[in-house]
């Protein structure tokens, strides 16, 4: 029997792979996954999602899915919606907070229309949208596509002449560019884990930002945890998140990346309804300064679940 507590998950499907810019990282996190709920004495098996999904997961007769596909496709409601067709009780958030979290332009304008900070940005269409950009928002600017996670097609441009090479990389993964005016301050990120906020982390990193080598491959970015802020600014901020993540609909646990500037003004930056559950990730290093080990913390995301059901 595959119980814990008072809960009996019976089988369980790990989706991990998939078809995003972010298959690699997926694979890393959903076999971290599988690895700890296989711990746990929980009947878990690990899918690589392709385009048969559907028929995969009907022949398997499992009970529920905890997700860990990372990018489109996993984390953008497509296969949240699939799961809801085939009646499977799914972990994180539902079909319209995944859709939100995930295509960054749209998050912004719900969190705008919602009160809470944002920085300035433009959409970027042609070359006359970068030079206005440029005159609008002005430089140091950070480019990015509205639709990939992992910081995949961002660049920091800090003169005119990197503003064009920047909106070509944006323009190779496809959807929404945006051009988004540069917060200077440091980087936190606030996890959120069954309606509470863990402890924030600050990041750092001598690179221009937090981009994939700082996340992936590089082995100089510090991660601060306990981040350093007093005590009731940390719950201050931590309520802001948690208001910015039920804005979005999004729901069981994912986290909030946000600026805060020399003013101690935040700036939210994006949800990922999928974070990354690798060894370097985040949701990890901020549960465990909240005493819950890995093991235990996938117990907590798979039993979002049956949040989901009720």
């Amino acid at each position: 029997m595959s119980h814990t507590g008072n809960f009996d998950f019976g089988k369980v499907a790990v989706l991990m792979g998939g078809w995003s810019a972010e298959r690699e990282i997926s694979l890393l996190s959903g076999g971290a996954v599988l690895s700890a709920l296989q711990q746990s004495n929980i009947d878990a098996h690990g899918i690589d999602v392709g385009r048969d999904i559907a028929s995969v997961l009907g022949a398997g007769d499992y009970s529920r899915a905890l997700i860990m596909l990372h990018g489109r496709g996993g984390e953008d409601g497509a296969i949240q919606g699939l799961l809801e067709v085939m009646d499977l009780p799914y972990t994180g958030s539902g079909i319209l907070g995944s859709a939100l979290a995930m295509d960054k332009l749209r998050c912004k304008q719900v969190w705008a229309a919602e009160g809470f900070p944002i920085p300035d940005y433009m959409v970027l269409e042609t070359e006359q949208d970068c030079n206005n950009a440029v005159e609008q928002l002005g430089l140091p600017l950070i480019i990015k596509p509205a639709l990939e996670g992992s910081s995949i097609g961002m660049s920091k441009v800090e003169v005119e002449a990197e503003m064009l090479p920047a909106f070509n990389i944006a323009r190779e993964c496809k959807g929404t560019i945006l051009a988004e005016e540069w917060i200077t301050g440091a980087e936190y990120t606030a996890a959120v884990l069954s309606h509470k906020i863990l402890p924030m982390i600050r990041l750092e990193t001598d690179r221009k930002f937090y981009d994939y080598v700082a996340k992936y491959e590089a082995n100089d970015t510090r991660y601060i945890c306990p981040c350093e802020l007093d005590q009731s600014k940390e719950q201050e901020l931590g309520s802001i998140m948690l208001n910015a993540f039920d804005a979005i609909d999004a729901g069981g646990w994912g986290r909030v990346d946000f600026m805060l500037d020399d003013n101690e003004q935040p700036w939210l930056i994006e949800a990922n309804t999928v974070p990354g559950m690798t060894s370097h990730s985040l949701v990890p290093m901020a549960a465990k300064q909240a005493g819950i080990e890995f093991n235990q913390l996938v117990i907590e995301i798979l039993r979002s679940s049956y949040e989901r059901q009720a």
